[in-house]
Protein backbone atom coordinates (compact mmCIF):
# COMPACT_ATOMS: atom_id res chain seq x y z
CA UNK A 1 0.00 0.00 0.00
CA UNK A 2 1.11 3.37 -0.88
CA UNK A 3 0.10 6.88 -0.69
CA UNK A 4 1.72 10.62 -1.83
CA UNK A 5 0.89 13.88 0.10
CA UNK A 6 2.74 17.57 -0.05
CA UNK A 7 4.31 18.85 3.18
CA UNK A 8 6.91 21.40 3.94
CA UNK A 9 7.80 21.80 -0.04
CA UNK A 10 8.41 17.76 -0.31
CA UNK A 11 6.50 15.26 -1.82
CA UNK A 12 6.49 12.51 0.49
CA UNK A 13 5.55 9.04 0.04
CA UNK A 14 4.48 6.26 2.53
CA UNK A 15 4.52 2.55 1.53
CA UNK A 16 4.03 0.28 3.83
CA UNK A 17 4.11 -4.16 3.45
CA UNK A 18 0.79 -5.32 5.45
CA UNK A 19 1.41 -8.52 5.40
CA UNK A 20 -1.09 -10.13 7.91
CA UNK A 21 -2.49 -6.77 8.77
CA UNK A 22 -5.78 -6.69 10.25
CA UNK A 23 -7.88 -4.35 7.75
CA UNK A 24 -7.23 -2.22 4.74
CA UNK A 25 -9.51 0.69 7.41
CA UNK A 26 -7.10 0.31 9.80
CA UNK A 27 -3.96 0.05 7.52
CA UNK A 28 -4.86 3.55 6.25
CA UNK A 29 -5.70 5.06 9.36
CA UNK A 30 -2.13 4.66 10.48
CA UNK A 31 -0.65 6.24 7.26
CA UNK A 32 -2.87 8.94 7.77
CA UNK A 33 -1.26 9.62 11.15
CA UNK A 34 2.17 9.46 10.08
CA UNK A 35 0.97 12.03 7.65
CA UNK A 36 -0.12 14.12 10.33
CA UNK A 37 2.99 14.00 11.97
CA UNK A 38 4.34 16.13 8.99
CA UNK A 39 1.44 18.66 9.04
CA UNK A 40 2.40 18.75 12.96
CA UNK A 41 5.68 19.63 12.16
CA UNK A 42 5.03 21.79 9.38
CA UNK A 43 2.83 23.98 11.15
CA UNK A 44 5.55 24.02 14.34
CA UNK A 45 8.72 24.41 12.57
CA UNK A 46 8.42 26.66 9.49
CA UNK A 47 10.12 29.67 8.65
CA UNK A 48 8.52 30.37 5.80
CA UNK A 49 4.41 31.01 7.74
CA UNK A 50 4.49 34.41 10.12
CA UNK A 51 1.75 32.17 11.85
CA UNK A 52 3.41 29.18 12.47
CA UNK A 53 5.06 28.21 16.22
CA UNK A 54 8.85 29.04 15.16
CA UNK A 55 8.13 32.51 13.57
CA UNK A 56 6.00 33.51 15.94
CA UNK A 57 8.37 32.91 18.75
CA UNK A 58 11.03 34.35 17.05
CA UNK A 59 8.95 37.90 17.23
CA UNK A 60 9.14 37.62 21.11
CA UNK A 61 12.42 38.96 22.19
CA UNK A 62 14.23 38.68 25.83
CA UNK A 63 10.93 36.53 26.87
CA UNK A 64 10.42 33.20 27.70
CA UNK A 65 8.10 31.29 25.86
CA UNK A 66 6.73 27.72 26.16
CA UNK A 67 6.85 26.00 23.01
CA UNK A 68 5.36 22.69 22.12
CA UNK A 69 7.66 19.61 21.45
CA UNK A 70 7.21 19.63 17.49
CA UNK A 71 9.23 22.96 18.42
CA UNK A 72 11.62 22.33 21.22
CA UNK A 73 13.10 18.73 20.15
CA UNK A 74 14.20 19.73 16.84
CA UNK A 75 15.25 23.42 17.75
CA UNK A 76 17.12 21.28 20.42
CA UNK A 77 18.74 18.95 18.71
CA UNK A 78 19.99 21.58 16.09
CA UNK A 79 21.79 23.53 19.03
CA UNK A 80 23.64 20.68 19.90
CA UNK A 81 24.71 20.10 16.36
CA UNK A 82 25.64 23.75 16.58
CA UNK A 83 27.93 23.13 19.69
CA UNK A 84 28.99 20.32 18.28
CA UNK A 85 30.29 21.75 15.05
CA UNK A 86 31.69 24.77 16.50
CA UNK A 87 28.88 26.77 14.65
CA UNK A 88 29.14 25.85 11.37
CA UNK A 89 26.14 24.19 11.57
CA UNK A 90 23.89 26.90 12.84
CA UNK A 91 20.09 27.10 13.19
CA UNK A 92 20.42 31.23 13.19
CA UNK A 93 20.82 31.64 9.52
CA UNK A 94 17.33 31.98 8.24
CA UNK A 95 17.40 36.09 7.69
CA UNK A 96 20.97 34.97 5.94
CA UNK A 97 18.95 32.21 3.60
CA UNK A 98 16.38 34.68 3.32
CA UNK A 99 18.70 37.49 1.97
CA UNK A 100 20.14 34.73 -0.54
CA UNK A 101 16.59 34.64 -2.31
CA UNK A 102 15.40 31.34 -0.23
CA UNK A 103 12.19 33.50 1.31
CA UNK A 104 9.10 31.89 -0.70
CA UNK A 105 6.49 30.01 0.35
CA UNK A 106 5.91 26.96 -1.42
CA UNK A 107 2.23 27.13 -1.46
CA UNK A 108 1.56 30.58 -1.53
CA UNK A 109 4.38 32.14 -3.69
CA UNK A 110 4.62 34.66 -1.20
CA UNK A 111 7.83 36.24 -0.04
CA UNK A 112 8.91 36.94 3.06
CA UNK A 113 11.00 39.68 4.94
CA UNK A 114 11.59 39.11 8.72
CA UNK A 115 13.47 41.90 11.17
CA UNK A 116 16.79 40.28 12.31
CA UNK A 117 20.16 42.10 14.22
CA UNK A 118 22.79 42.14 12.23
CA UNK A 119 24.89 39.66 14.29
CA UNK A 120 23.14 36.83 15.78
CA UNK A 121 24.83 33.04 16.52
CA UNK A 122 23.24 29.81 17.52
CA UNK A 123 24.46 30.76 21.35
CA UNK A 124 22.07 33.54 21.16
CA UNK A 125 19.34 31.16 21.74
CA UNK A 126 18.41 29.82 25.07
CA UNK A 127 16.21 26.58 25.78
CA UNK A 128 15.13 25.37 29.34
CA UNK A 129 14.62 21.67 29.27
CA UNK A 130 13.35 21.76 32.75
CA UNK A 131 9.95 23.71 31.60
CA UNK A 132 10.77 23.53 28.13
CA UNK A 133 11.05 27.22 26.95
CA UNK A 134 12.98 29.22 24.61
CA UNK A 135 14.20 32.65 25.06
CA UNK A 136 16.11 34.66 22.31
CA UNK A 137 18.55 37.29 23.20
CA UNK A 138 18.21 39.06 19.70
CA UNK A 139 15.79 39.18 17.00
CA UNK A 140 16.37 36.48 14.51
CA UNK A 141 15.14 34.12 12.18
CA UNK A 142 15.44 30.39 13.16
CA UNK A 143 16.35 28.06 10.01
CA UNK A 144 15.36 24.45 11.14
CA UNK A 145 15.20 23.07 7.40
CA UNK A 146 17.88 20.54 8.61
CA UNK A 147 16.57 18.50 11.24
CA UNK A 148 12.69 19.22 10.86
CA UNK A 149 11.93 17.22 7.82
CA UNK A 150 14.04 14.11 9.72
CA UNK A 151 12.32 14.70 12.74
CA UNK A 152 8.80 14.41 11.11
CA UNK A 153 9.89 11.36 8.85
CA UNK A 154 10.95 10.09 12.45
CA UNK A 155 7.80 10.60 14.13
CA UNK A 156 6.12 9.31 10.86
CA UNK A 157 7.98 6.02 11.14
CA UNK A 158 6.66 5.69 14.88
CA UNK A 159 3.32 5.38 13.58
CA UNK A 160 4.57 2.88 11.33
CA UNK A 161 6.86 0.68 13.38
CA UNK A 162 3.54 -2.05 13.36
CA UNK A 163 3.59 -3.03 9.73
CA UNK A 164 6.13 -5.87 8.66
CA UNK A 165 7.88 -3.22 6.49
CA UNK A 166 7.63 0.32 5.72
CA UNK A 167 9.36 3.30 3.92
CA UNK A 168 8.89 6.98 4.77
CA UNK A 169 10.30 8.83 2.06
CA UNK A 170 10.24 12.94 2.43
CA UNK A 171 11.84 13.60 -1.24
CA UNK A 172 14.90 11.55 -1.02
CA UNK A 173 15.36 11.97 2.96
CA UNK A 174 13.67 8.47 4.34
CA UNK A 175 13.59 5.95 7.10
CA UNK A 176 13.12 2.24 5.95
CA UNK A 177 11.20 -0.10 8.42
CA UNK A 178 10.81 -3.87 8.67
CA UNK A 179 12.05 -5.66 5.33
CA UNK A 180 10.52 -5.11 1.92
CA UNK A 181 7.66 -7.35 0.16
CA UNK A 182 10.52 -10.44 -0.44
CA UNK A 183 11.27 -10.09 2.94
CA UNK A 184 14.77 -8.56 2.42
CA UNK A 185 16.15 -5.29 3.63
CA UNK A 186 14.90 -1.84 1.91
CA UNK A 187 16.98 -1.08 -1.30
CA UNK A 188 17.39 2.41 -1.70
CA UNK A 189 18.81 4.76 -4.41
CA UNK A 190 20.49 8.07 -4.35
CA UNK A 191 20.29 9.99 -6.79
CA UNK A 192 22.48 10.92 -9.32
CA UNK A 193 23.20 14.87 -8.61
CA UNK A 194 23.85 15.79 -12.02
CA UNK A 195 20.74 13.80 -13.74
CA UNK A 196 17.69 13.97 -11.79
CA UNK A 197 15.84 10.33 -12.87
CA UNK A 198 19.20 8.21 -12.88
CA UNK A 199 20.21 6.29 -9.72
CA UNK A 200 24.06 6.99 -8.66
CA UNK A 201 24.76 4.70 -5.83
CA UNK A 202 22.01 1.95 -3.75
CA UNK A 203 22.57 0.70 -0.54
CA UNK A 204 20.07 -1.52 1.36
CA UNK A 205 19.33 -0.79 5.19
CA UNK A 206 16.85 -2.40 7.58
CA UNK A 207 15.19 -0.32 10.28
CA UNK A 208 17.54 3.04 9.40
CA UNK A 209 17.16 6.05 8.01
CA UNK A 210 18.95 7.75 5.69
CA UNK A 211 18.89 11.73 4.10
CA UNK A 212 21.00 13.92 1.58
CA UNK A 213 22.03 17.00 1.28
CA UNK A 214 22.85 18.39 -2.03
CA UNK A 215 24.36 21.98 -4.17
CA UNK A 216 22.33 20.87 -7.03
CA UNK A 217 18.55 21.17 -5.65
CA UNK A 218 18.08 24.54 -4.19
CA UNK A 219 20.31 27.63 -6.06
CA UNK A 220 19.87 30.99 -5.11
CA UNK A 221 17.93 33.09 -7.79
CA UNK A 222 19.43 36.16 -7.18
CA UNK A 223 23.32 35.25 -6.22
CA UNK A 224 24.92 33.03 -8.85
CA UNK A 225 26.88 30.16 -7.61
CA UNK A 226 25.03 30.49 -4.42
CA UNK A 227 23.08 27.13 -3.25
CA UNK A 228 21.08 26.79 0.04
CA UNK A 229 24.02 25.29 2.03
CA UNK A 230 26.11 27.68 3.49
CA UNK A 231 29.07 28.47 5.73
CA UNK A 232 27.03 30.73 8.60
CA UNK A 233 30.61 32.75 8.88
CA UNK A 234 31.83 32.85 5.73
CA UNK A 235 28.07 33.10 3.82
CA UNK A 236 29.77 31.00 0.91
CA UNK A 237 28.71 27.96 -0.40
CA UNK A 238 31.11 25.06 -0.28
CA UNK A 239 31.53 22.96 -3.28
CA UNK A 240 33.34 20.03 -1.62
CA UNK A 241 31.19 18.18 -1.98
CA UNK A 242 28.18 17.89 -4.58
CA UNK A 243 26.22 15.44 -2.17
CA UNK A 244 26.22 14.00 1.15
CA UNK A 245 24.32 11.15 2.00
CA UNK A 246 23.91 9.82 6.03
CA UNK A 247 23.13 6.76 7.30
CA UNK A 248 21.81 6.96 10.71
CA UNK A 249 19.51 4.91 13.34
CA UNK A 250 17.10 8.14 13.21
CA UNK A 251 16.19 10.51 10.26
CA UNK A 252 16.86 13.68 12.33
CA UNK A 253 20.24 13.03 13.15
CA UNK A 254 20.94 11.26 9.18
CA UNK A 255 19.43 14.95 8.14
CA UNK A 256 21.73 17.09 10.46
CA UNK A 257 24.81 15.19 10.01
CA UNK A 258 24.56 15.39 5.55
CA UNK A 259 24.32 18.87 6.18
CA UNK A 260 27.21 19.35 8.62
CA UNK A 261 29.04 16.84 6.68
CA UNK A 262 28.69 19.17 3.37
CA UNK A 263 29.45 22.40 4.98
CA UNK A 264 32.11 21.02 6.71
CA UNK A 265 34.05 19.77 3.65
CA UNK A 266 36.28 17.18 2.66
CA UNK A 267 38.36 16.11 5.86
CA UNK A 268 36.30 17.12 8.56
CA UNK A 269 33.32 16.14 6.93
CA UNK A 270 34.34 12.31 6.76
CA UNK A 271 35.86 12.96 10.36
CA UNK A 272 32.17 14.51 11.48
CA UNK A 273 30.74 11.27 10.60
CA UNK A 274 33.46 8.81 11.87
CA UNK A 275 32.91 10.42 15.21
CA UNK A 276 29.46 10.07 15.14
CA UNK A 277 29.91 6.01 14.53
CA UNK A 278 27.35 6.71 11.26
CA UNK A 279 27.97 5.77 7.79
CA UNK A 280 28.26 8.02 4.86
CA UNK A 281 27.93 8.73 1.04
CA UNK A 282 29.55 11.26 -0.22
CA UNK A 283 30.29 12.50 -3.60
CA UNK A 284 32.91 15.06 -4.73
CA UNK A 285 32.17 17.77 -7.97
CA UNK A 286 33.96 15.10 -10.29
CA UNK A 287 31.50 12.64 -9.30
CA UNK A 288 33.68 10.27 -7.33
CA UNK A 289 32.13 8.04 -4.74
CA UNK A 290 33.36 8.30 -1.50
CA UNK A 291 32.46 5.91 1.66
CA UNK A 292 32.63 6.83 4.86
CA UNK A 293 32.32 5.09 7.92
CA UNK A 294 32.76 1.12 7.12
CA UNK A 295 30.55 0.64 4.01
Amino acid sequence: MKKTKLYMDTVVDIQVVTGKWKSKDEAEAKINRAFEAFQRVEQACSRFSPESELMVACSQIETSIQVSPFLFEPLKFALEMAKWTNGVFDPTVGKAMEDHGFNRHYLTGQSIESPSADSVTYRDIVLNQEDRTLYLRKPMVIDLGAVAKGFAIDLAANELKEFDGFVVNAGGDLFAGGLDERGNPWEIGIQHPGRREQIIHTIRIPNEAICTSGSYERKSAIMPGMHHLFHPITRISPNDWISCSVIAPFAMMADAFSTASFLLGTESGKMLIEQADLRGILITSGLQIVRVGGI
